[in-house]
């Protein structure tokens, strides 16, 4: 039977139930190639020379314009908009009633009332059921990622040039010297004499500019940047190894929409169709509750703290200002221990069922991925994002761990899923293993703890 919203599916099927054994795989970085040259490299450039990320795809758009745009975002996210103003952007954080993160991105002040919300569709869709049904004047155009989008193009190109050289690349790919803009403001460049928008931002932890513009022009600026990065060491990164840049930096891009539950968010669940990212994301790992809730996340556990601001009336405030300071789960980084990692790897050459599979770069193998993290035999969190980062040559995973785990403790983090494995097209028959690991700094990059972008995705943070 075809269930025409998200609320019908989950009365039928139970939320746990129905993400647990959703038969899609991890999120996808389509039409980018999978390597350039090889990943290990690609990792490399970032850390020791210049990227070109290729971030036109995988990201919803949604463009909202009129005279409530700012309006409708204060009242669903935690951020303060007293600083909003053309060609600035914020990290934009919406909770659900009890605050709990719905999901997040990068809100862009295009214009006067007109703005972009970029990103993973969960945020986009809460905004968008709110500017249709709340009596906001605004109006909304969806440009959905490749991976969602029939007509296989996109409004606009978007690039990322990260790296020690990259301002060596841009400045000669730009006619003329670079504008200073400072940390999550825009300016304009030139390149291939195109007009480029640029932000000030990054995804791997090093300093560079986010490239945007008409999807026309996007071959004719990303071909300039290629030459001009030749003499600077510059690589472009293949969709196989991008999301890999996260695990350095810091940033956990895969929150499971706190949105399941509670009677305030019916309606919503309502609105949202039952083939959507919410309906047909997947649930992995070795973390296991019948409670869908359990599974839900704070901005403490994220490190969104900062961004929450109480001057101003938002949907969750309530909940969080009593959740006020008070000791939370924190984010840390998961170092893997080598020979634990090898030896689950090794079991691919022994006889019986072996341990699951751990792909590389990128190791997830669901939407939402949720493994058990144990100390003396205790669950202390849940690890998330997993992968190899060549340049720290370790596994690495994002981590919430309970505040009296301190920085240096070896934990337990159990990979793999209980009896031998979900119905998931991805996941094979394996037994669960046992892989130590030591509880580091988030950011894991010295790099991004000490000289990028002060404030953001450390303890400060830009609201």
């Amino acid at each position: 039977m075809a269930h025409r919203s998200l609320e019908e599916k989950l009365q039928a099927v139970g939320a746990v139930a129905m993400a647990r054994n959703s038969q899609i795989g991890p999120y996808v970085y389509p039409k980018v190639p999978a390597e350039f040259t090889n990943w290990r490299d690609e990792q490399v450039a970032w850390r020791e020379t210049s990227a070109l990320f290729d971030q036109t795809h995988h990201m919803t758009d949604l463009y909202v314009e009129g005279p409530d745009v700012i309006r409708l975002f204060s009242d669903l996210g935690v951020n303060t908009f007293q600083n909003a103003a053309v060609n600035k952007a914020k990290q934009f954080v919406a909770c659900n009633h009890d605050g709990y993160v719905i999901g997040d991105g990068i809100l862009f002040f295009l214009d006067e009332n007109r703005v972009s919300l970029v990103g993973r569709p969960s945020a986009h869709n809460w905004v968008q059921f709110h500017a249709e049904t709340g009596g906001y004047d605004v109006k909304v155009e969806r440009d959905e990622r490749t991976a969602a989008n029939p007509t296989g193009r996109r409004k606009i190109y978007r690039f990322q040039v990260q790296g020690p050289t990259a301002h060596q690349v841009l400045e000669k790919a730009n006619e003329g010297p670079l504008p200073e803009i400072k940390f999550f403001n825009m300016g304009e460049l030139t390149i291939a004499g195109r007009k480029v928008r640029a932000l000030h931002h990054g995804m791997s932890g090093v300093p560079g500019l986010e490239l945007f513009g008409p999807w026309e022009d996007g071959d004719d600026v990303r071909n300039a940047i290629v030459e001009a990065g030749r003499e600077f060491g510059l690589r472009q990164v293949g969709s196989r190894v991008y999301a890999t840049n996260t695990l350095e930096s810091g940033w956990i891009p895969c929150p499971l929409p706190a949105i399941f539950t509670g009677d305030e968010l019916k309606a919503y669940r309502e609105w949202l169709p039952a083939d959507g990212y919410e309906g047909t994301g997947s649930l992995g790992g070795s973390f296991y509750s019948d409670d869908i809730r359990d599974y839900y996340l704070t901005p403490h556990e994220l490190g969104y703290w900062p961004f929450v601001k109480f001057d101003h009336d938002f949907v969750g405030r309530e909940a969080l200002e009593e959740m006020g300071d008070r000791p939370n789960r924190r984010k840390v980084t998961l170092a893997w221990n080598g020979e634990d990692v090898a030896h689950a790897m090794g079991t691919l050459f022994e006889r019986g069922d072996p341990a699951k599979y751990i792909d590389l770069p990128l190791s997830n193998y669901a939407t939402w991925p949720y493994d058990k993290v144990l100390h003396d035999g205790e669950t202390v969190g849940v690890s998330t994002f997993s992968g190899y980062s060549y340049n720290e040559r370790s596994m690495l995973s994002l981590a919430m761990l309970d505040p009296e785990i301190e920085l240096g403790t070896e934990v337990t983090l159990v990979w793999g899923e209980e009896g031998g494995g979900s119905s998931k097209p991805v996941v094979e028959r394996h037994v669960q293993v046992e892989i130590r690991a030591i509880v580091s700094p988030c950011p894991y990059s010295e790099v991004a703890r000490t000289s990028y972008a002060e404030g953001w995705r450390t303890k400060a943070g830009v609201a």
